[in-house]
């Protein structure tokens, strides 16, 4: 009994140490950028061991990997906040897309890891995926998709989304080419190219704001 009670406080102790990292890190990425950040802070920052850091993680860029994770989750939850008001599953996924490309070219924490595009993709694929691939299905269910394997798409829509933000950020497409980016990729799902730019011009209301980070996330642990 001992033995396993020892093995409890290491365990909470480990998550608290990892939670605490990942606050940590969004928080002095956020205000200083990811190339600014140093471990030395972030562990300050966690009030833990500046050697502790790397008991979690291998570098600065995968630390950053698992607060963009993080931020993708939270991203995806005020995207549900909105879209829970529209009736029109293709809508749904129409809005979460442009969004997604949106701060994927206009959040510093996202461009600056765009360079580790397949960890970015995957990373997307994996902590966004289960909204958009629920809304396809809905949107084929309801006549609107064609769409009959949504994993494929969405990780099809993943590659793309950090392809065309490396675009904008390095090779000087407009931000206005946003608005193409997200017909095309509606034209994934089987629509024809006008019922696609007609989804796409739709109004877009405003996401509520950013959220702090949550404590006690299970995924933190993971």
């Amino acid at each position: 009994m001992d033995t396993k009670r020892a093995e409890g406080r290491v365990a909470r102790r480990q998550k608290r140490n990892r939670t605490a990292l990942l606050e940590a890190g969004e928080e002095v990425m956020s205000e200083k950028g990811i190339d600014a950040a140093t471990m030395q802070e972030i562990a300050e920052r966690a009030d833990v061991g500046a050697g502790t850091v790397y008991n979690y993680f291998k570098s600065k860029d995968d630390l950053a990997v698992a607060v963009l994770e993080n931020i993708m989750e939270r991203l995806a939850e005020r995207i549900e906040d909105v879209t829970d008001t529209f009736s029109d599953p293709a809508q749904v996924y129409a809005f979460g897309i442009r969004q997604v490309l949106e701060t994927a070219t206009g959040d510093v924490r996202w461009k600056q890891l765009l360079h580790r595009s397949e960890v970015i993709a995957d990373a997307l694929y994996r902590r966004m995926g289960p909204y958009p691939m629920r809304d396809m299905r809905l949107a084929t269910e309801a006549g609107r998709f064609n769409v009959t394997d949504p994993a494929l798409i969405w990780r099809l829509t993943s590659h793309a989304i950090v392809g065309f933000a490396l675009g904008i950020t390095k090779d000087g497409l407009p931000p206005s080419s946003i608005n193409e980016a997200v017909i095309r990729l509606l034209c994934m799902t089987g629509l024809a190219i006008d019922d696609a730019a007609e989804l796409a011009a739709r109004p877009c209301p405003p996401l509520p704001p950013q959220p702090a980070p949550r404590k006690n996330r299970i995924s933190d642990y993971m």
